[in-house]
């Protein structure tokens, strides 16, 4: 009876913590969260960027290569 009536003091007794939480916690977690989204968006921009951008690549050159080839078969049937 008596462990379970300490048992219930300590754990329902309020203590005090004297803890601080002050601004500058505050903003530096705020800081750490928006880096690590920012970085995990970056780093999916950057992995699915790259593939898109060869892809325009390649349809440029088809299309400036394709006035030339026309241009240099006109002027071998002339």
């Amino acid at each position: 009876m008596k462990i379970t009536l300490a048992a219930w003091l300590v754990l329902f007794y309020p203590l005090v913590a004297y803890a601080y939480i002050g601004p500058g916690l505050g903003v530096g977690t705020i800081a750490v969260i928006l880096g690590v989204v920012g970085s995990i968006f970056l780093a999916l921009f950057a992995i699915l960027w790259y593939p898109i951008k060869r892809l325009f690549k390649k349809q440029r050159s088809k299309e400036e290569n394709k006035p030339a080839d026309r241009q240099s078969e006109e002027s071998d049937s002339h």
